[in-house]
């Protein structure tokens, strides 16, 4: 381990709590991790034991409701400590005292709320907040004015919750949140609180609820019992539904950066042990849930305003998975924890192999959040795009093989490597045939961007991965059946992946598919237009325009990135609003017909116009490529055909199929 790596692993103590290393695992979600009672479920349990074996200092748990009566959520979505008192202590105890035992501690995340925010598959098309709002994602919908009692009984239940976790074993408790715009986020600040009681008005009204809540836990639990809170010094927000990119001038609607250092003093004069921060929030949640388009360790400057007005540990997320990152953010004075929720999801070992120098094992996390945000938003569960395992350790890890087995499998590209590191680590022979001279696939070209750095970097991971595991790997090699018999495999697997679709123009010899531009094998000119509105279309318009070329996206449908995915909200805001901050043109409902001697011919709307550009490079989709399959499967037994070859999907489909399928051989 390198030098500088050691302060990642001195101790720190949050309050009187001493925790081993620097290391957080961020709270997420915690969706199907609990029973219909509100206490966490055997899924739950081995989730977060996972991440203290892999050596995390301190776990943190996703959102747990404090009462489920006011703010009325469907069962099981999170875990409730009231509820049923006796079976979240009995569950709880199991894993606290399992995390325990790696030297690791944990908080449990306690919640007002969602108020405006609340996800309508939850929560329904009801809701409340500080004040008659308008709702975040349910047009219409107006929120109900909490009550003044219904506010204290918040208070109490936050007392009662934290009570019963520190009986099932929680080192300390969070407070979830003043922070991205949940319920008490909205109650201090004043765009959303419209309040004239004792909880509106003055800053410090705004806050009483906030205070009041860690007040009432040191009351019940003792002044040494360790509260962290979730905080947002800054909020992004330029109106309703509106938010800020990097970079932006825009007028602050919600908390800027004066207002969230006076607050942070008031809430830790008040009694809080430690900041969890970050900035953003629900109108600006590319902040909150930052895609791969924002830069690595994105909170630091705004953490380091933090950890210079207030005099208690601050914890930092933020895309920290870099150790280089995260160890010159504590020597330069900019955090004291790190704290990592994606990178865990995709490798729960990272402090223990960073510490065992093994740094170029970790598993990257994409930051797609196609299996985490994506999945929690649409089925509810947590996972990861790279980590099919992740949230269902215990029942869909990999064993060994009862008989072992000759694989062979035809495509380097995602689906063929994992599919070659799992039947690998299940004990079978296995080599991989791949045409090209380089493994990847498509991300070779997709990984391109700047911004998409760690699509090569999970092409080098699987690369020392496979390796490790002794995979035979035969690059340039084009398969073929007698190629497919000459190896006399038991089981082969078709991963040949797929082929960007062509389009002709009629006139036109400067069109290229995005695939070759981004490779390099095609020069595109100063001017260029991008048919195809998707997300290939839209990173490779972006990538174009960083290079002050000028970009103009031509797409049939009525808007951009309605094709492919779903994307995570985050991603698809954020891509939609770098698009138009960036200043590139985009043409809706058109498309290209031909190419005169005037230029090509653009239909929009029906109205012909000429667009002067260089070249046009084309991103419509891809198509499967299955000819080998078609040719082997009547002539050689136990074929089957994974990834882009079976299905054109997302990374994570290809992934997680690959997995399956390589898991049952």
């Amino acid at each position: 381990m390198k030098e500088k790596y050691k302060v990642l692993y001195d101790p720190i103590k949050i309050g009187e709590l001493e925790i081993k290393n620097r290391y957080v695992l961020a709270p997420m979600g915690p969706g199907g991790m609990c029973n219909a009672d509100g206490s966490f479920n055997e899924r739950g349990i081995e989730f977060y034991v996972e991440r203290a074996k892999g050596g995390t200092g301190l776990i943190m748990t996703g959102v747990t409701m404090v009462e489920n009566d006011i703010e009325k959520c469907a069962l099981p979505s999170m875990p409730c400590p009231t509820i049923n008192p006796l079976n979240f202590i009995t569950t709880g105890n199991e894993m606290t005292e399992r995390v325990h035992a790696y030297g690791s501690k944990i908080f449990l995340q306690l919640s007002a709320g969602f108020g405006r925010v609340s996800i309508p598959s939850i929560v329904g098309k009801v809701a409340v907040a500080p004040s008659p709002i308008p709702h975040r994602f349910l047009p219409g919908v107006t929120c109900r004015e909490l009550t003044n009692q219904e506010v204290k009984d918040y208070v109490k239940a936050f007392g009662e919750s934290a009570a019963i976790a520190k009986k099932a074993g929680f080192d300390g408790v969070e407070i979830h949140a003043v922070h991205e715009g949940y319920l008490l986020d909205q109650f201090a600040i004043s765009f959303f609180n419209h309040r004239t009681d004792e909880y509106g008005g003055s800053l410090e009204n705004r806050l009483r609820f906030a205070c009041e809540i860690v007040q009432e836990i040191k009351k019940r639990c003792g002044e040494d019992f360790p509260v962290s809170l979730r905080y947002s010094i800054k909020s992004f927000i330029k109106d309703w539904c509106k938010g800020g990119l990097p970079d932006e001038e825009f007028e602050e609607k919600g908390r800027d950066i004066e207002e969230g250092i006076e607050a942070a003093k008031i809430l830790v004069e008040a009694g809080y042990d430690a900041l969890n921060g970050d900035v953003g929030s629900y109108d600006s949640w590319y902040w909150s849930h930052p895609p791969m388009y924002q830069k690595k360790g994105l909170y630091l400057p705004y953490n380091e305003i933090l950890k210079n007005a207030v005099d208690v540990p601050i914890i930092t997320a933020g895309r920290m998975d870099d150790p280089e990152l995260a160890s010159e953010a504590i020597i330069s004075g900019q955090t004291d924890m790190i704290a990592l929720a994606r990178p865990l999801l995709a490798d729960a070992d990272i402090p223990n192999k960073i510490f065992e120098d093994k740094c170029e094992t970790i598993r990257p996390c994409l930051s797609c959040q196609e299996g985490c945000m994506g999945r929690l938003q649409t089925f509810a569960t947590v996972s990861c795009a790279v980590n099919p395992a992740c949230g269902r350790e215990k029942d869909y890890g990999l064993e060994k093989a009862e008989q072992i087995k000759k694989v062979l499998i035809v495509g380097g590209g995602v689906a063929g490597m994992e599919a070659a590191r799992v039947a690998a680590i299940r004990g079978h022979q296995v080599t991989l045939l791949e045409k090209n001279g380089y493994l990847g696939g498509n991300i070779v070209p997709g990984g391109v961007p700047d911004f998409k750095e760690d699509d090569h970097a999970l092409i080098k991971w699987y690369e020392v991965v496979l390796e490790d595991l002794g995979v035979d790997i035969r690059l340039n090699i084009d398969a073929s059946k007698e190629i497919i018999k000459y190896f006399a495999p038991d089981e082969v697997l078709i991963a040949t992946g797929s082929n960007p679709r062509q389009l002709a123009i009629k006139g036109a010899d400067n069109v290229y598919v995005a695939e070759d531009v981004l490779m390099g094998k095609e020069a595109v000119g100063e001017k260029v237009a991008v048919i195809g509105g998707g997300l290939v279309g839209c990173e490779t318009a972006l990538w174009l325009k960083q290079q002050n070329k000028q970009v103009t996206i031509i797409e049939m449908q009525d808007d951009i990135l309605k094709i492919g995915g779903p994307l995570c909200h985050a991603n698809h805001d954020m891509l939609h609003e770098l698009i138009k901050y960036n200043k590139i043109d985009v043409k809706t409902s058109s498309c290209i017909s031909e190419k005169t001697e005037q230029g090509f011919v653009l239909n929009e709307d029906g109205q012909k116009s000429i667009i002067d550009v260089d070249s046009v490079i084309v991103a419509i989709g891809y198509s499967s490529q299955k000819d080998l399959f078609n040719d082997i499967r009547f002539d050689i037994p136990n074929v089957r055909l994974i990834g882009d070859a079976n299905k054109v999907q997302n990374i994570m489909y290809a992934i997680w199929n690959a997995y399956e399928v390589a898991k049952n051989i």
